[in-house]
């Protein structure tokens, strides 16, 4: 009797249904869009003829640009600054390796709440609070921080090994020492990581946040569109593009010297052997 040979990569039969479904569904929503092969098509040479008239770009007015990109920076900085501290002690508390229920649960809406709107809606609150400015930025990207890194630093706690925490409590150590010699060491690298992630992700929101009037280069950017600036507009987005660029660079040398072990110094690119071990290398 021969058995026939099971096929690999079977997809099962509510597989399918469900991928028929979603096309179909895709089918639909571009109905009620309006989305047409015609309007692609002449979406593309609206575009076509917009790019002409971006080049050459414009560096006339630097002074205003250099402006914009600077307070943009320092937007990106003090919300970075600001949204770490804060998901530190609120990511312990949402820990639930760590800390009792009634303690979590707050925490842990917290971050769902930061993390629910979108860090333009979240501005033009604080447009509308504080006034038009940096100030306004630099807390909706506080609340975009926490909502981001709290996430993430509160699931990089849980995954920790719970043996080092216990030894450290064996000792007679205090609850804050039990974090600094217990926890810390386990999440220190995740955590940089996640850091220079988040300020790289909040240099180029404060591109963005500006538009709606919360301070940084979009401020610019938009006005330079309501003028029909087009040149200028050229050379705001390629200075952002470079401002991304010169953030990733710094973001992937901090990452180099706090989690790879790479002096400043180092040419080779190797990554020197610890003097002595540490328990978090194994999270590495």
């Amino acid at each position: 009797m021969n058995v026939p040979a099971p096929r690999p990569f079977r997809v099962s039969t509510g597989a399918r249904v469900g991928f028929l479904l979603l096309a179909l569904y895709a089918f639909y929503a571009a109905s009620q869009l309006d989305f047409t092969w015609d309007r692609f098509i002449t979406g593309l040479d609206n575009g076509a003829r917009f790019i002409g008239r971006m080049f050459p770009p414009n560096f006339s007015n630097w002074e205003l640009l250099i402006k914009g990109l600077v307070e943009s920076l320092q937007i990106a900085v003090l919300a970075s600054l600001g949204g770490i501290l804060i998901s530190l002690p609120v990511s312990l508390l949402a820990s639930r390796n760590l800390m009792p229920s009634w303690a979590t649960w707050p925490a842990r809406a917290l971050i769902a709440v930061c993390r629910s709107l979108h860090p333009v809606i979240v501005a033009i609150f604080f447009v509308k609070a504080v006034g038009f400015g940096a100030l306004a930025g630099i807390l909706a990207l506080v609340v975009a921080s926490i909502g981001f890194i709290g996430k993430l630093f509160t699931e990089a706690i849980e995954e920790i090994s719970l043996k080092q925490v216990e030894a450290v409590r064996a000792t007679g150590a205090s609850f804050a020492n039990v974090i600094l010699f217990g926890v810390l060491p386990q999440v220190f690298s995740r955590f940089v990581g996640f850091a220079t992630y988040q300020t790289d992700s909040n240099l180029r929101s404060s591109t963005m946040v500006g538009i709606v009037g919360a301070g940084g280069i979009g401020g610019t950017l938009f006005a330079a569109f309501q003028r029909f600036d087009y040149d200028f507009v050229c050379a705001i987005l390629l200075s952002i593009i470079a401002l991304i660029m010169v953030g990733e660079m710094l973001a992937n040398l901090i990452r180099a010297v706090f989690v790879e072990g790479l002096g400043f110094g180092s040419r080779d690119g190797k990554r020197p052997a610890p003097a002595v071990p540490s328990a978090a290398k194994e999270f590495d």
